[in-house]
């Protein structure tokens, strides 16, 4: 018999998951945020040609396992609901690795009238709250910064032709012909940038480009539109997105529709385009800003270890 049914954690470890958890709760009780839940399958999937859905058939009608609770979120914010937040599990094909599992735990909570740089403030409170050994001081720079400073280069106004001078510059091997400006500017992100991150202080990248806002609401800056989005970083690990919520109708339907196009360039199959989220938006959603935390990532560095396998009972090759 082999031990492939035992899980891969230890019992300390799933007492630091427990306890985490506990934390998560008190903390936005005492701050008043309500506790949701949405459906895990639904008739729509994201369009994000970047994050692949795991379908499920049922008879004849495809369903797919949510990619993040954003949609549904967003359409409880439409309904009045307030401050929310929600822990749940989430799915993305093709997703493995030290660091990736295709299913996963995320929390992602939305601020009603608050700025990103409010939402900000809170994620770093609570992340502190959750690993109290972090430095206080956290480090925020926009994305223009951290490419003017590591490069000398705007990634808002760069050409193809600069981009891939700069990634034969600084990533040696990297073949630039197939890739497009993003891919270039996520390689010197990844590969460059984020491995200077102090690896014991929070570090906020804020203000992508407008090609990377996703749902993000976009601002007129200079000659050149912002995604007023951000990411949160421990060292290199990226540990959370978020955005300032667009929440016009029109615009929401144009990103989705865009994202279904870009996928089916990418040879991707296109996504049914949540309708009901984009009625809500019809409704009214209010100002908002949200994020989504990945869980799984906060406990590995509670536990110390070195492979999201280690937090999780049973990863995607023993479920």
């Amino acid at each position: 018999m082999s031990n492939h049914w035992k899980p891969t954690t230890t019992q300390k470890t799933r007492q630091l998951r427990a306890n985490m958890l506990h934390n998560i709760r008190s903390f936005f009780l005492e701050n008043n945020v309500l506790e949701v839940e949405t459906p895990a399958l639904s008739l729509a999937g994201n369009t994000d040609p970047f994050i692949e859905s795991i379908t499920v058939n049922k008879g004849s009608t495809l369903r797919y396992l949510h990619t993040s609770p954003e949609y549904p979120m967003k359409r409880l914010l439409a309904d009045g609901s307030g401050d929310i937040y929600q822990i749940c599990k989430v799915w993305r094909a093709g997703e493995s690795g030290s660091n990736h599992n295709p299913e996963f735990s995320m929390l992602e909570w939305y601020r009603v009238d608050y700025s990103y740089h409010q939402l900000i403030i809170e994620i770093s409170t609570l992340l502190k709250t959750l690993l109290p050994t972090l430095n206080k001081q956290d480090s925020i720079f926009t994305y223009e910064e951290l490419f003017m400073r590591t490069f000398n280069i705007n990634p808002h106004s760069a050409d193809q032709a600069e981009l891939a001078h700069c990634v034969k510059e600084n990533i040696k091997g990297l073949e630039t012909s197939n890739l497009n400006k993003q891919a270039m500017l996520d390689a010197l992100l990844t590969h460059c940038i984020e491995p200077t991150f102090n690896t014991n202080a929070l570090t906020f990248i804020i203000d992508y480009p407008e090609s990377q806002s996703a749902l993000a609401q976009i601002r007129k800056e200079k000659e050149y539109s912002i995604a007023e989005r951000f990411e949160v970083y421990l060292g290199d690990q990226e540990l959370g997105n978020g955005y300032q919520e667009e929440n016009s109708p029109t615009r929401n339907r144009e990103i989705l529709t865009l994202e279904n196009s870009q996928r089916k360039a990418m040879g991707l199959h296109t996504v049914t385009k949540d309708e009901n989220f984009l009625d809500a938006m019809s409704n009214g959603m209010p100002r908002s800003s949200g994020v989504a935390i990945g869980l799984d990532r906060i406990l590995m560095i509670i536990a110390n270890v070195k492979t999201i396998q280690e937090v999780i009972n049973f990863p995607w090759d023993r479920a």
